[in-house]
């Protein structure tokens, strides 16, 4: 409608000139330098607009190659972005093969090359190439050096992923010398020193861990949780009991206070020796927090004074009777001491409340030093049962004695 009114509008103006042009077509003389050139009005009119259309058309011709190149670039792009949308989504569906593909060819014309060549990476690692990953991921430090710890972070997670924890722990080592302190970075060289079974590069790796401030504050604590109970266990095996005070030690405050810390820490300083120290250490322990695990470690303590021993978990028992757990460290403690009626009291208690094949193997070895074998088979018996009621067969159907063979 309203390029209806335009040109209608331009054909009213043009007739109304066209009128006044008619009755005088005007005379225009333009003398420059000693040239004169003579015309009427209409003329001068078209010969500007034909220079107006000639200078048009040479912008147009100058600007062309510039305008194809963008065109071609924008298709180039879009096709790029198509393939790119389409890899992922390949990817996505587990076509790593044809999303590896699509990828590859898209990555020189993206917009976003990280992109393409780490998920490109990932098909690679998903179809075994080792080589063609880690070539991806090359190419993509190349095109985006500043990207580097995301690209180191996740070749390291693939090498670990395959088992090579050598060079999981190369690659993150790049890491740590461009970017110090980086919190993946040192969360997958903790799971790689344990892997190895290199203890003491994980526990030099301790204060780094407590000090990494690009994680949360709950996975660093949980990360120096797991790291420490494997070093307990690790100086438990080995019988050092300063290398676990000092492993103690060294943990922050804020960690000691955990149970599972606190059972790692207090088993393997039993297993070193040096009961009665550790005894009182435990009644610590548990003055400030009542932990199971604690107090099954206390009932296995051979201290120099097993009566006083005992004592202390009797008095607990006067607020605590019914605690299966502090039954069972008391009947361990009995049996110390020789108090045999008293151990078989507390076993009995303790299994009522929850069967354990534990206690059962405790309990029968009990009755055998009673001298009651019978009672002391049942209880192995039931001990066994116990321990095995999660793998119970399924009940057998009847079989059917009126099939013949």
């Amino acid at each position: 409608m309203k390029t209806g009114l335009l040109i209608l509008l331009a054909l009213l103006l043009g007739a109304f000139l066209a009128h006044f042009l008619l009755e005088d077509s005007g005379y225009v003389l333009i003398n420059m330098r000693g040239y004169a050139v003579e015309m009427s009005v209409p003329g001068l009119v078209l010969a500007l607009a034909l220079l107006y259309l000639a200078i048009r058309m040479i912008v147009r011709l100058w600007k062309a190659p510039r305008q194809l190149g963008q065109a071609a670039g924008h298709y180039r792009e879009n096709r790029a972005r198509d393939r790119l949308t389409k890899g992922l989504i390949a990817v996505a569906e587990g076509d790593a093969a044809r999303g590896e593909r699509l990828l590859a060819r898209s990555a020189g014309n993206s917009g976003a090359p990280l992109v393409n060549y780490l998920t490109a990476a990932k098909a690679a690692q998903t179809l075994g190439s080792e080589q063609r990953r880690d070539n991806w991921l090359k190419l993509a430090l190349e095109r985006r050096p500043d990207a580097a710890p995301a690209i180191l972070v996740t070749q390291a997670e693939y090498q670990m992923e395959r088992g090579k924890y050598e060079e999981a722990l190369g690659t993150l080592a790049r890491l740590e010398a461009q970017t110090p302190g980086n919190g993946r970075g040192l969360a997958l060289t903790a799971e790689a020193y344990r892997k190895l079974q290199r203890w003491q590069d994980l526990e030099s790796l301790l204060p780094k861990l407590s000090r990494a401030k690009t994680l949360e504050p709950q996975e660093v604590a949980a990360l120096l949780e797991d790291s420490a109970s494997a070093l307990f266990a690790n100086a438990a095996g080995e019988k050092d009991s300063q290398r676990v005070e000092k492993l103690w030690q060294t943990l922050p405050k804020a960690l000691r206070t955990r149970p599972s810390l606190i059972t790692a820490y207090t088993r393997a300083a039993a297993s070193c020796g040096d009961h009665d120290k550790l005894e009182k250490t435990i009644r610590k322990f548990l003055k400030t927090a009542w932990i199971p695990a604690l107090v099954d470690t206390y009932g296995v303590l051979e201290t120099s004074n097993p009566r006083a021993h005992l004592s202390h978990a009797e008095a607990w028992l006067t607020r605590r009777g019914e605690d299966p757990v502090l039954l069972l460290s008391a009947a361990r403690l009995c049996i110390q001491n020789q108090l045999w009626g008293k151990a078989r009291s507390y076993l009995e208690t303790s299994l009522g409340m929850h069967p354990d094949p534990v206690g059962y193997r405790l309990y029968g070895q009990l009755l055998q030093t009673m001298g009651e074998e019978d009672g002391a088979a049942e209880a192995f018996r039931l001990g066994l049962e116990t321990a095995t009621a999660a793998a119970r067969l399924p009940a057998l159907e009847a079989p059917d004695t009126d099939r013949r063979t």
